[in-house]
């Protein structure tokens, strides 16, 4: 995937940024630079490759890392949370929508 200089300033654009010619540019190589990193990544095979809890852990084995349990500990309070919004909706909260 790359981009064009038109791309940049339509995000630019929804993002509300004011960019001039020289910082859309810029922006334009290091986006560009990013999505070619990220091809490179996808290129690799990593068939068979057990994910890792933590970097090191390729490397040293015997880690073990004091993790806490993983349990709820505090109550449920979403309606609570929810009865001064505006508009909610199955637990979520409405805005308005900003994107043309």
């Amino acid at each position: 995937m790359s981009l064009v200089l038109s791309d940049v300033k339509r995000l630019a654009h929804l993002a509300q940024l004011d960019l001039s010619e020289d910082q859309a540019a810029a922006t334009l190589i290091k986006l560009n630079g990013i999505f070619a990193l990220v091809e490179q990544m996808k290129a690799v095979d990593t068939t068979g490759i057990e994910p890792l809890s933590q970097p090191i852990a390729a490397y040293q084995h015997d880690l073990s890392l004091r993790l806490r349990d993983d349990i709820v500990t505090e109550p449920d309070r979403r309606d609570d949370y929810q009865q001064p919004a505006p508009a909610t909706q199955d637990g979520l909260y409405l805005v308005p929508k900003v994107i043309e």
